[in-house]
């Protein structure tokens, strides 16, 4: 009899702690990857606080940010531009911004941007790349600014995403040649698109600051910013995700991806990153199966490489393209 009570109330608290994981492990996929959620809690709030003090801040960085920003908008206000827009296959409308150059040139650059980031974040490299006479499109990526969304995709529903938006550059120039070029999580997206078939216009992939896997990235996080163990809530995310996502994050891997790629790549990173850890870009590197090279920026903290040495950075943005076909024109 003491025996079938002690199996009614063993049972009880395991069907208790197996409710009590679930709804944790819903609660980290909304805390980490449904925007409207993030935004209404504290935590999202400290972890941007965090996120902030983790760059590195130096006088130089900051001066450069400026002066970027500076130029940026006062292209950006009279430039030739055009939104777009384009349906993913489950039915989200996603915008986008084009920016036409004067040039001849057939030169295009998509350009991805990175986690709970929106295109405008990325203009600064835009205006870069239009000032070398490229033609440029860059788009809110699901969940993001103001394309819709239920889950951030961490790169992996984007990859599938963004291949919309190279048809969308074809249409618009039938003889465009096409570089990807991706920041954070964008830039694992368009390491993560090497994976793919992608159509001959994609002449080279630029990647910054860009982690290894969802898996891994998330496992990171969730014990520098919640200190919780990676395991067993990450994998437990990961279900829940799958079942209402549709994705997994072990399946979502620029690693994996870069094995397969047929396009020369270029791995950035800077030395500092508190956020994604610079050994991840020499993995990506070991592991990229295709023409490839590597910038590591020494005093630069998470995506902040093209503030920290502007000129080292695009020198070797575009030497690395001119070394692959595409020039520049402007």
């Amino acid at each position: 009899m003491r025996k079938k009570k002690w199996l009614k109330r063993l049972a009880a608290a395991l069907v208790v702690l197996l409710i009590l994981f679930v709804l944790a492990s819903n609660i980290v996929v909304d805390l980490a990857l449904v925007p409207e959620k993030m935004e209404q809690t504290q935590a999202f709030e400290d972890i941007t606080e965090d996120s902030y003090e983790a760059l590195v801040q130096t006088d130089d960085i900051e001066q450069n940010r400026m002066s970027s920003l500076e130029k940026t908008n006062r292209w950006a206000e009279t430039a030739d531009s055009e939104a777009l827009s384009v349906t993913t296959a489950d039915g989200y409308l996603l915008k986008g911004m084009a920016f036409y150059q004067e040039s001849e040139s057939h030169n295009w650059v998509l350009l991805l941007h990175g986690y709970t980031g929106w295109k405008e974040e990325m203009y600064p490299i835009a205006y870069e790349y239009a000032r070398r006479g490229y033609q440029v499109l860059v788009p809110d990526m699901r969940c993001s600014g103001d394309s819709e969304g239920d889950f951030i995709g961490m790169g992996w529903t984007d990859r599938k995403d963004n291949l919309l938006w190279l048809q969308t550059i074809l249409e618009k120039d039938a003889d465009a040649q096409i570089v990807i070029h991706g920041q954070s999580m964008g830039g694992a997206c368009a390491l993560m698109m090497t994976g793919e078939e992608l159509p001959n216009c994609v002449k080279a992939v630029v990647s910054d600051s860009a982690y290894t896997d969802a898996y891994s990235i998330f496992k990171k996080q969730l014990r520098d910013w919640f200190h919780l163990p990676g395991f067993p809530l990450v994998d437990g995310a990961g279900l829940m995700l799958q079942m209402r996502g549709g994705y997994s994050l072990k399946k979502a891997s620029a690693l994996e991806a870069v094995k397969k790629s047929t396009r020369p790549v270029l791995i950035i990173h800077g030395q500092e990153d508190a956020f994604v850890p610079v050994e991840m870009a020499y993995e990506l590197y070991d592991a990229a199966d295709c023409e490839k090279e590597i910038l590591i920026v020494e005093g630069a903290g998470h995506a902040q490489a093209p503030d920290k040495a502007p000129g080292v950075y695009y020198n070797t943005v575009f030497s690395f393209l001119e070394t692959h076909g595409m020039g520049v024109f402007g």
